[in-house]
């Protein structure tokens, strides 16, 4: 979706076939307007950053007053125009309003990027139901509640775009984190949905923004309930690559449907694709492995029923682990080799 077109209003004067070789002029894209959940820290403070320095007017939405400021400074710094309205993603009612705020405080919205994500880690037995729920609330539900707010000025506009941030979680299984699977799993075939509805509009695009593991502060800022410190030895994506990939399918006539990030994207789902319970087994296995060698840690809601304070970008682990990176690369391309051989093992 490109946001600039031809000239075409009544001060630019009429062709002639004396001037008919000259090259019609284009009008410069207005600045977009950019609603993003999940802003104040993370992939969602790398967006807004990214958009920033396009010039853009963001609404900028998390739950924390306090969180949003910062960030709505950083990217007036950094050259856009930006206001924090603080939102629960789980309330429908609350994005609803957020997204009329951005109609009345800009006149209309362009992308919405569905940049909230919370994870509870531990055994599916061992962590309480009301963590498990509240999962599902925010990355499934939240991100239903924005499409719906979204969706409907898009279709009354003819134009828009609508990201969802999935993860490689929504095509793989991630023991111990049976919720945050679910409700990927679950957005993926939500936004395969709303792309066959908008179909019809050549303008409105549903797209997902799928990288593997992440370098950001979910992390440490997701419930913990498996007795021991979360810090998995894997490459991981740097999240400016991440906004930098959702700023660039605003840049594009047809942007992607689904773009994939990090390292074992490819491979991973190619193997779950021919042998899912060998690729369960060999990730429980690598899970177990770190889990096993982690520090002992107290268990935690981290910000499922509250949020954080961090307004971080990056969690700090690449640079720990840039010099082991080769190893790490090494030792998924044999799990997932075990897993594929595991899967296709006759009974």
């Amino acid at each position: 979706m490109r946001f600039f077109s031809p000239r075409s209003d009544a001060s630019t004067p009429a062709r002639t076939s004396a001037d008919a070789p000259a090259a019609v002029p284009l009008q410069p894209a207005p600045p977009l307007v950019v609603v993003i959940t999940g802003a104040s820290s993370g992939i969602g403070h790398a967006t807004a950053l990214a958009f920033a320095r396009q010039g853009a007017k963001l609404v900028l939405a998390s739950r924390s007053a306090d969180t949003l400021s910062p960030v709505a400074l950083a990217c007036r710094a950094a050259g856009g125009t930006a206001i924090g309205v603080p939102t629960d993603v789980t309330d429908a009612a609350a994005v609803q309003a957020l997204a009329d705020k951005a109609v009345r405080h800009f006149g209309h919205i362009d992308v919405w990027v569905n940049g909230v994500g919370v994870g509870a880690i531990g055994r599916f037995d061992d962590v309480p139901l009301s963590a498990h729920r509240r999962v599902i609330e925010a990355n499934l539900l939240g991100h239903l509640h924005g499409a719906h707010a979204a969706l409907r000025h898009f279709r009354q506009r003819g134009r828009g775009l609508l990201v969802n941030m999935i993860s490689v979680g929504g095509w793989l299984p991630a023991p111990y984190a049976a919720a945050y699977t679910a409700s990927k799993f679950g957005l993926r075939g939500l936004s395969e949905s709303l792309r066959a509805e908008v179909a019809d509009l050549p303008w409105v695009h549903v797209c997902d923004i799928a990288p593997t593991f992440v370098d950001s502060p979910g992390l440490d800022h997701g419930a913990n309930y498996t007795g021991r410190t979360i810090d998995p030895a894997l490459p991981m994506v740097d999240p400016h690559r991440v906004a930098r990939a959702v700023v660039g399918l605003t840049q594009v006539p047809r942007p992607r449907d689904v773009t994939f990030l990090g390292l074992g994207a490819l491979p991973g789902r190619m193997a779950h694709a021919v042998a899912p319970g060998g690729v369960a087994r060999a990730m429980r296995w690598v899970a177990d492995w770190g889990l096993a060698r982690a520090e002992p840690a107290q268990h935690s809601e981290g910000n499922l029923f509250a949020p954080s304070q961090g307004t971080g970008v990056a969690g700090g682990r690449r640079e720990r682990m840039a010099s082991g990176a080769a190893l790490v690369a090494a030792l998924g391309v044999a799990g997932i080799a075990w897993g594929f051989w595991a899967g296709r093992r006759k009974p």
